[in-house]
């Protein structure tokens, strides 16, 4: 105890209280660093989502005991990192979320004893509505979708039906094309009986009209799809040359232009062909007959036929007999059928433009020197795009390449700048997560080095005390002698005085040596007064003529 209260008083309260302060905050700091790294990371579980949808998976998650954090106006919903997948799983074999939209599970909520048909109705059609709601949120570009159906009624003994329709609602990332929107329009007709895809309006959130869910909405779709299979096949044709010509010239040296004249009407032609040179016997048909007369020229009377009537075999008359013989030939003329179908979509007309840059030199200052090229480099290179695109001079195709400089000198990428992923590829978080444990380092060397460190080395090591103010009378030197006055004076000086006075330096020796008994007993008093620092200085001169 002895030695402690020692060390306190040598170090000093406002010192121990500077060093307890310090070693708090260091102690609290360092806490921080360990919750921290024993924090788990959060990363978003669901966003955009609807209040009845968060309300719903924050209960879930209380129920599970799940750490999570609410940002935003509670549309957020953020989870340790390492268990959002099986989260997602748990809620989805819950129903969650729902995004807003009850879908069949209405039926599994409610009883159907005592439900009317009206109401079955209504349910049924809020489910198809949730149903469908659900699926069209699921595509990529889809933030959010609101689904109206009109699903009218047949009424009895009427022969005319009206046929069912949709409106759609979709919040949308970036702009929708025409086939995505005609996409949603066939999904929704496919899933409703008896609807037609010209019958399902579109629209997003920003109130652009998408598809106008009329019937006289078809020629519009036709004339869409046209446009889009045109646009497809203009940008198939100018990738593929551009990727040519950037094994050639370089990557950006080349810039292509395609534009393309397609027919869209479909024909169906049929065609017969007769062969007269190619005969086959097909059937032969022969008939022969023979004719006999006599002079009576074969008349039938009365008498002729009456009982007991017989013939004159001696009647007058000459007998003529006469034959004919007919055949008739069948024959088989060969026949030739063409039926030929042209579908749409042939190419009328395909015109290509090509630019090409020059190529670049360094002079001998370093200084970039453009060079055009060669009327012969520029023949190959249209030959190389004909060949690439299908010229045809029957269609009545224009192809043309031309040598120009660019505005700006296309950067060369550096080796490996489209290499794969590879062993220093991080992601964001990874970054953020070492820029934070980066300043927290620096943060604690600061405190260890610029803190710590300068107050434990004044805290451990032995304070300096200065030595005591001895008055200016002791401070005297071999060579002089004080004065009463307390100026000094040469010994020489003394030497000059008369011999039967009191000899000067004998006064002077009185007064100095009254000087030096005034001097000890100040020290002495000091001693007295400060004797931890009197025993520091003996002790210092001790260990200095050691």
């Amino acid at each position: 105890m002895e030695n402690i209260t020692n060390l306190i008083n040598r170090i000093g309260l406002p010192r121990l209280a500077a060093m307890a302060v310090v070693a708090a905050l260091m102690l609290g700091f360092f806490g921080f660093l360990v919750m921290r790294a024993s924090t788990p990371t959060l990363a978003p579980l669901y966003t955009g989502l609807s209040l009845e949808d968060s309300s719903a998976i924050v209960t879930e998650l209380q129920t599970l005991n799940v750490p999570f954090e609410l940002r935003g106006e509670g549309d957020t919903i953020l989870v340790p990192r390492d268990q959002i997948t099986t989260l997602r799983m748990n809620l989805a074999g819950s129903g969650l979320p729902t995004k807003g939209q009850v879908g069949y599970e209405i039926f599994d909520q409610q009883g159907t004893l005592g439900a009317t048909s009206f109401v079955q109705n209504i349910n049924n059609v809020r489910a198809l509505e949730g149903e469908l709601a659900r699926t069209i949120g699921s595509l990529a570009r889809i933030k959010s979708t609101r689904v109206h159906l009109v699903l009218p009624e047949r009424q009895l003994f009427s022969r005319t039906t009206k046929e069912p329709s949709a409106s759609i609602v979709v919040g949308v990332r970036g702009e929708l094309s025409a086939g995505e929107i005609r996409a949603i329009q066939h999904l929704v007709a496919s899933a409703i009986e008896s609807m037609s895809p010209n019958r399902v309006s579109i629209v997003d959130d920003a109130g652009t009209l998408l598809a106008s869910g009329t019937e006289d909405g078809e020629t519009g779709a036709l004339s869409g799809e046209a446009a889009e299979k045109t646009l497809g096949y203009e940008t198939r044709v100018r990738t593929r040359v551009e990727d040519m010509l950037a094994n050639v010239v370089g990557a950006g040296r080349a810039r292509v232009e395609v534009t393309a004249e397609i027919d869209f009407n479909r024909s169906t032609v049929t065609s017969e062909s007769f062969d007269p040179e190619s005969q086959v016997v097909r059937s032969t048909q022969t008939s022969e007959s023979e004719n006999l007369a006599n002079g009576t020229d074969g008349q039938v009377s009365v008498a002729n036929e009456l009982p007991g009537a017989s013939a004159t075999p001696a009647a007058a008359g000459a007998t003529e007999k006469g034959t004919s013989s007919q055949e008739v030939v069948n024959y088989e003329i060969s026949k030739k059928t063409e039926t030929a179908v042209t579908e749409a979509g042939n190419i009328k007309r395909l015109s290509v433009a090509v630019v090409v840059d020059g190529v670049y030199s360094t002079d001998a200052s370093g200084n970039p020197v453009y060079t055009p090229r060669t009327p012969d480099e520029i023949a190959q290179l249209l030959t190389l795009v004909r060949s690439a695109v299908g010229y045809s001079e029957a269609r009545g195709d224009s192809v043309e390449v031309v040598n120009m400089q660019f505005a700006d000198r296309p950067a060369v990428a550096g080796d490996g700048t489209d290499a794969k992923s590879g062993l220093f590829d991080f992601t964001r978080d990874d970054i953020m997560n070492g820029a934070q444990m980066a300043v927290t380092l620096l943060i604690a060397l600061a405190l260890v080095f610029f803190v710590m460190r300068p107050l434990l080395k004044k805290a451990l090591a032995s304070e300096k005390i200065e030595p005591l103010a001895l008055p200016s009378g002791a401070e005297l030197g071999g060579q002089a002698m004080l004065t009463a006055g307390g100026h000094l004076v040469p010994v020489e000086s003394f030497d000059d005085e008369p011999r039967d006075k009191t000899p000067a330096w004998v006064a002077n020796a009185k007064s100095m040596g009254e000087a030096q008994l005034n001097t000890l007993r100040t020290v002495g008093t000091l001693v007295e007064e400060n004797p931890k620092q009197a025993a520091l200085i003996v002790r210092g001169w001790l260990s200095n003529a050691a």
